[in-house]
């Protein structure tokens, strides 16, 4: 007769996926450990406090759902503020309003009406249809100026993708930009969806009331002790990256990562928004945040005397790196599936989160699945 574990799930990873199934596990009155290797919980939406100003460490977090389940229960742990995204690229020190809108247009073309803006784009479309001379894209490049250009890509898509990825924009596939949203309105909300928001508190705050009871051990690497944590738990909820879990049977996925420069500056505010891109290739960061903009608003901003920024820098991962995005290329994706199908065999393991799935997820979608987890 087999002897019952001490826990009925231990929870690799604090991050959203793993604090979300634990609150519901430990709600259905499951006995549940949760174990992070870093030193503290959240995952990558974790908020360092600076002098009043919730800096998120690991870059911008943005909430944002059209999904009213899931912002009903963020909500019920936690009142959101009304931060809405509306980010300002600078090319060459003009600035341009993000997403592509009327107000992107006039700094561009100066066309006042939809009319006017639609013939620039659709002359400049067809430009590049007929370079094409009637094949398929075979790049970015070319799909991004089918879609929306020759001046739109140039000013704020080319410098800024190449940084992202690190190679030039006509060595990317083609697939990287399926759709560019193009916006005849003046309208400078980055997202389309119904609820967006910032954390009261910051995310902290979130997390910290999701695994509130329940047990957790900090610098607590999984696979430093494997062979002891498998034995104490009936069931493992596996939140990292699922080539690691099987030991890099069949190779390493590969990721982009990025790098962070914060600053504490002595004034109260240095870019007047949260979120500024840099789209010109010579510079070499891809953006910079200034954090109190996602929970300080109107004269609140000026209540800090200081405030903090954060250079972002895209990069190249290699193994003992933070991986960020997957790179979902062909030989990558065949690799995971060969991963997926491993993961799929066994019972005892619930695999969830963007490590473990491959996959460059929003928030909301994070935590939708760890709400439909089976428990």
């Amino acid at each position: 007769m087999n002897q019952k574990k001490k826990y009925d799930y231990l929870i690799v990873g604090a991050g959203l996926f793993g604090a979300v199934f634990a609150y519901r596990a430990n709600k259905a009155g499951k006995k549940c450990l949760i174990i992070d290797k870093r030193s503290h919980i959240g995952g990558n939406v974790y908020c360092e406090n600076i002098n009043g100003i919730n800096v998120h460490k690991y870059g911008a977090h943005i909430f944002h759902t059209s999904n009213k389940i899931v912002w009903d229960f963020v909500n019920s742990i936690v009142d959101f503020n009304r931060y809405t995204n509306s980010p300002i690229a600078i090319y060459k020190d003009q600035l341009y309003n993000l997403p592509f809108n009327m107000n992107t247009f006039y700094a561009m073309w100066h066309t006042k009406t939809p009319e006017s803006t639609l013939a620039v784009l659709e002359s400049q479309r067809k430009d590049a249809l007929d370079a094409l001379e009637g094949r398929t894209p075979d790049n970015l490049e070319e799909q991004a100026m089918a879609l929306v250009g020759k001046d739109i890509y140039e000013i704020l898509i080319k410098g800024y993708t190449e940084k992202q990825w690190g190679r030039p924009c006509n060595e990317l596939p083609a697939f990287i930009i399926k759709r560019l949203p193009v916006r005849f309105t003046f309208d400078n909300n980055y997202f389309s969806d119904k609820y967006q928001g910032i954390p009261v508190g910051g995310y902290n705050v979130l997390v910290e009331r999701l695994l509130s009871g329940i047990e957790t051990k900090l610098n607590c690497n999984f696979f430093d002790n494997r062979l002891e944590l498998e034995q104490i738990a009936e069931k493992i909820v596996y939140t990292g990256p699922i080539d690691e879990y099987f030991n890099f049977a069949f190779g390493r996925l590969e990721y982009r990562t990025v790098s962070f420069e914060m600053e504490e500056l002595s004034c109260p505010n240095y870019q007047g928004n949260a979120v500024v891109n840099y789209t010109d290739i010579e510079i070499p960061y891809t953006r910079i945040i200034e954090h109190k903009h996602f929970e300080m608003f109107g004269d609140d901003v000026y209540s800090v005397k200081s405030t903090v920024i954060s250079k972002e820098f895209s990069t190249e991962w290699s193994p003992g790196m933070e991986p960020y995005y997957p790179i979902n290329d062909e030989r990558n994706t065949r690799l995971f599936a060969k991963y997926k199908s491993m993961a799929s065999d066994n019972d005892n393991v619930i695999f969830g989160g963007r490590l473990a799935d491959y996959r460059y997820y929003d928030m909301d979608v994070v935590i939708w699945n760890a709400l439909n987890a089976k428990i």
